[in-house]
């Protein structure tokens, strides 16, 4: 008897995967706002104008007049328990933001990205080597600890120029400071400041840096007007550092694990690797990185809203939440089917416009790299638990397995 034949197109419902959405972090209030407008309560007290249609979202992404710097204050509207450098990226309005990030851009940029992709096809590769003698041994093996955790850090610091002896120092305050727990704020403020004061030693040359984006942005601070400052190239840096190992760990293994789960997906992904990509932004599209899409903004002037739906006053907070503008029916039909083959508009998991995530093309690329090395050489994967009785790690900025539990028929 032949084996069934693989699938040309996977559609299930993503709220079958078990615990795949984490729990929220607002409250809707019954009020609207003057401009009517519905409203949340934010962790820290305040009210915002709560935004869920894609249109509304977008428009409030692409606008320039909404402030940041505004919220990131002692007592500010804020889902952290705590404030950040006030020369992050996220944290600056126009023109400020944009001249820091011209600064960046270039060596984030996606002909970049083409450039760095045989290096993480030879790190997976490597880690599955390793991973496929360990499964032929009929040892127990998790993925998440054996290939995607390594696997994001060792890209990053390559890229970044770190030295991988460095990773120990470090590796572990990122993860604290993208699940900003108010658990233990002074243990946070510690962590992070610790964080921040390495990352100011490798600025200033008191760390050994190899070869990579760090040394070149170093080379290229004064390209900009003014020239970056030792505290702005710190806080960009901290992106850098941050967002380009524990958020992309955090989205690459959630696919992997909806993949797995629904494994009819890693049979599309491994019979047809040109599959891979569309697969990856559609569930990009549907798994949020952890309990919120954005962080709020302050309107500067009256804004009537594109959509009809009302409009934000001068000095309202303003959440504009792209996970359920990733869900809009009206511009994803059946907006919680995960649709292999799904086209049209282009999700605002990234952001949009100004605030558009710097590491986007950095993610694509490497959770793309990654998952097809997976399939490809694996294709036989599948989890040895029930997924129900996996655990999880959530945070704010954090939602992902804390294992995967593998096996194979290689």
């Amino acid at each position: 008897m032949s084996a069934p034949a693989s699938p040309s197109r996977v559609r299930f419902d993503v709220r079958s995967i078990p615990n795949i959405t984490p729990p929220g972090m607002i409250t809707t209030q019954a009020a609207l706002s003057p401009g009517g407008l519905p409203q949340i309560t934010l962790p820290t007290g305040h009210t915002a104008v709560h935004l869920t249609t894609y249109a509304d979202v977008h428009q409030v992404l692409t606008d320039t007049s909404f402030i940041r710097r505004e919220t990131n204050v002692d007592d500010g509207p804020s889902f952290l328990p705590t404030i950040m450098p006030e020369d992050m990226l996220l944290n600056l309005d126009h023109p400020d933001h944009g001249r820091l990030k011209r600064f960046v851009a270039a060596g984030y940029s996606a002909n970049t990205m083409t450039g760095l992709a045989p290096t993480v096809r030879r790190l997976a590769d490597s880690a599955v080597d390793s991973l496929s003698s360990t499964l032929t041994a009929g040892a127990d093996v998790d993925l998440m600890s054996e290939v995607l955790d390594p696997l994001t850090i060792n890209v990053n610091a390559y890229y970044l120029g770190i030295s991988a002896s460095d990773i120990p120092k470090f590796r572990h305050l990122s993860r604290q400071m993208q699940l900003a727990h108010d658990t233990d704020v002074p243990q946070l403020l510690k962590d992070f400041w610790e964080l921040y004061h390495y990352i100011e030693d490798l600025v200033s040359g008191q760390r050994d840096l190899n070869n990579g984006l760090i040394k070149d942005l170093l080379a290229a601070r004064d390209t900009v007007e003014p020239p970056v400052s030792d505290a702005e190239y710190a806080a960009t840096l901290l992106g850098s550092l941050v967002g380009g190992d524990q958020n992309v760990l955090s989205v690459l293994s959630k696919i992997v694990y909806t993949a797995l789960v629904e494994h009819s997906l890693w049979d599309l992904m491994a019979d047809d690797p040109r599959t891979v990509p569309d697969v990856v932004e559609e569930l990009l599209r549907l798994l949020p990185l952890g309990r919120i899409s954005t962080f709020p903004r302050i309107a500067s002037r009256d804004i009537k809203l594109s959509s009809g739906t009302g409009t934000l006053r001068a000095g309202e907070i303003v959440y504009a939440d792209a996970h359920k503008a990733n869900r809009d029916p009206e511009v994803f039909p059946e907006p919680w089917v995960v649709d292999s083959a799904r086209t049209g508009k282009r999700h605002l998991q990234f952001g949009y416009g100004m605030h558009h995530c710097m590491g986007s093309a950095l993610a694509r690329m490497e959770i793309i790299e990654a998952i097809t090395v997976l399939t490809n050489r694996l294709p036989n994967l599948r989890l040895a638990v029930d997924p129900e009785t996996i655990a999880w790690d959530t945070g704010v900025l954090v939602h992902r397995p804390l294992s995967l539990p593998v096996d194979s028929s290689i």
